[in-house]
């Protein structure tokens, strides 16, 4: 019997998700700097967070009105109503919160905290049914045990310091450092980010419903920007009343507005609807903890920052937990495909069966 030749176009297709997610993690990590450098230059983060998501709405708008013509469902009241809870979770609610306690902590901090999303999501998703654990099955025990390795490592990661690694040469890159961080600011910023993880792990579930009455990725990414602009200018306004803060120049505030605009919000955003349709919310953020390690390795080799064991054994820990539940996933997306072509063999043999239900 020939053996069938491996088609690398076709083993692209296949881990085409895993590709995209980590090419989003890969952006994510430039993100935790370009927006530090930014705020500690004085970029308002709530101002950056509206103009950010007016730039993502503008690029991403003339691909949707063209390209989704044919699929785009009708927006009713309904639909647009579960928008603006959609936007207010994944953009002004969630992201003030997230980027004001940038400011208050640091990206390590924030790095490795945001890794608890993923473990939220799982737990959420069993609860809704839109993730099945069976615990007779290895995949289903994978995709449990690969969850909870991952969390120890991003728990490890956190807690445990170890031995500090010695920087190979100086930094490449001085990041100028903002005001000193308090024990009581560091205390607040710790407060937003969990609750960001948990308003965060709402919106991945949230999103897989509503992927199901509105299946057009570039149009719902168009409408959660503009609507999520929308709102956060209006809780700018209130809050925040200093219109000098309105004002950028052409210096690194626009800079990381643009790549937030169009990389994160845009195409970023797109990829991650394009596979919590595919693959679910589950999948989508089990590869947040790979930008966790490279924020730890860039910050250590470009920036000087110190770097400890606890880091680097926490990251393996994390990959490991990572690699189980894909597996697990993977093997749980076959199962479900040799279920449906049992169910077509049935009907093909006696298609009495269907018309006797």
């Amino acid at each position: 019997m020939a053996l069938k030749p491996c088609s690398l176009p076709g083993t692209c297709q296949r881990f085409q998700p895993h590709i995209l997610m980590v090419l989003a993690q890969i952006a994510y990590t430039f993100l935790y700097f370009i927006t530090e450098a930014s705020f500690n230059h004085g970029m308002n983060p709530h101002v950056y967070i509206t103009y950010r998501h007016i730039v993502a709405g503008i690029v991403i708008l003339p691909f949707a009105y063209f390209l989704e013509r044919k699929i785009r469902p009708k927006l009713t009241l309904a639909l647009f109503l579960e928008i603006f809870v959609l936007s207010l979770l994944g953009v002004s609610l969630t992201l003030n919160m997230y980027f004001a306690s940038l400011t208050l902590t640091s990206p390590t901090f924030l790095a490795s905290v945001v890794n608890t999303i993923a473990c939220l999501t799982f737990i959420l998703a069993v609860i809704l049914r839109l993730e099945v654990v069976d615990f007779r099955n290895p995949r289903g025990i994978a995709k449990v045990l690969g969850t909870l390795v991952s969390l120890a490592g991003v728990m490890t990661m956190t807690l445990y310091k170890g031995h500090m690694l010695k920087n190979p040469w100086p930094p490449i890159v001085h990041m100028k450092k903002g005001n000193t961080v308090t024990q009581e600011s560091w205390l607040k910023g710790s407060i937003l980010t969990v609750a960001s993880c948990i308003t965060w792990s709402i919106w991945y579930i949230m999103q897989a419903y509503t992927l199901k009455r509105y299946p057009a990725q570039l149009s719902l990414t168009t409408w959660m920007n503009f609507v999520g602009a929308a709102q956060s200018a209006l809780y700018t306004a209130i809050v925040h009343h200093d219109r000098a803060a309105w004002t950028i120049g052409f210096n690194i505030d626009f800079w990381s507005t643009i790549y937030g605009g169009i990389v994160i919000s845009g195409i970023v955003v797109f990829i991650q609807l394009w596979c919590t349709e595919e693959k679910g919310p589950v999948f989508v953020t089990m590869f947040n903890p790979l930008s966790t390690i490279l924020v730890a390795i860039l910050a250590y080799f470009a920036l000087g920052e110190k770097l400890y064991m606890g880091s680097l054994v926490g990251a393996i820990i994390v990959i490991f937990g990572l690699y189980l539940l894909l597996w697990g996933k993977e093997h749980d997306k076959e199962a479900s495909k040799i279920v449906d072509e049992e169910c077509v063999h049935e009907q093909e043999e006696d298609p009495m069966k269907l018309t006797n239900k």
